[in-house]
């Protein structure tokens, strides 16, 4: 798994990270280096993780607008839900309350 093997790297990135401070007597520069490398990566991991969620939310969108188009009693304009703006996701946020509220068995 792709997963597993960047894992391992990075593993092994900072054993080589252990191994150079005694070579370079943990100098300044040593640690200034080690640091920027350290910021411009958890820079980039930030960009990563986002997109990954980015692509998950798209793919789980997909799947429940799927589901809604394939259940005849479903209304089909909830489907571009995200479309909406907040106040519309309110209204129907508290309409969705009061069905719930009325079906709500005693």
């Amino acid at each position: 798994m792709a997963c597993a093997g960047v894992f391992l790297a990075a593993i092994g990135i900072i054993f080589l990270w252990l191994a150079t401070g005694p070579v370079y007597g943990f100098s300044d520069t040593w640690q200034l280096v080690m640091n920027t490398i350290t910021s411009v990566i958890t820079f980039l991991m930030v960009f990563l993780i986002q997109n990954t969620q980015a692509r998950d939310t798209r793919a789980i969108q997909l799947k429940l607008d799927e589901l809604l188009r394939s259940v005849k009693s479903a209304r089909n304009e909830l489907v571009r839900l995200e479309d909406l703006s907040d106040d519309e996701l309110d209204k129907l946020k508290e309409e969705f309350a009061r069905l719930a509220a009325v079906s709500k068995p005693e």
